[in-house]
């Protein structure tokens, strides 16, 4: 990544964009950055949709949680309308992952650090 788009917090990093950075680090062709990018994406939701947790040392888990029924408005009307009980996926960051982001000069978010911990 460009250091430019670092500085600029309006910067959304895309699914396009992680297939490039594959494409760039390990010099697949595009298509086969695409398959992993995908892959990795469609195994995390299965899990997600079978109550599975996923944990990637060093980077965090995802999991889902309950979310009780409860009665809302319809904000154009006002009228009262019952929200079914769902499940929703969570995020929650590793250590690691928080150490990162709020000190980036402590190190790289190469490879390596996926090794660790």
């Amino acid at each position: 990544m460009a250091e430019a788009e670092h500085g600029n917090n309006e910067h959304t990093l895309t699914k396009a964009d992680l297939v490039e950075e594959v494409t760039r680090v390990t010099e697949l062709p595009r298509k086969d950055s695409e398959a992993v990018v995908e892959t990795i994406f469609e195994s995390i939701i299965t899990a997600l949709q079978a109550d599975d947790k996923i944990e990637i040392r060093g980077f965090g888990s995802f999991r889902t949680r309950q979310r009780r029924g409860r009665t809302g408005r319809n904000p154009k009307t006002g009228a009262r309308v019952e929200v079914p009980p769902k499940k929703i996926p969570f995020f929650k960051p590793s250590k690691e992952l928080k150490d990162y982001v709020n000190n980036p000069s402590a190190g790289s978010t190469s490879a390596e650090h996926g090794a660790q911990g």
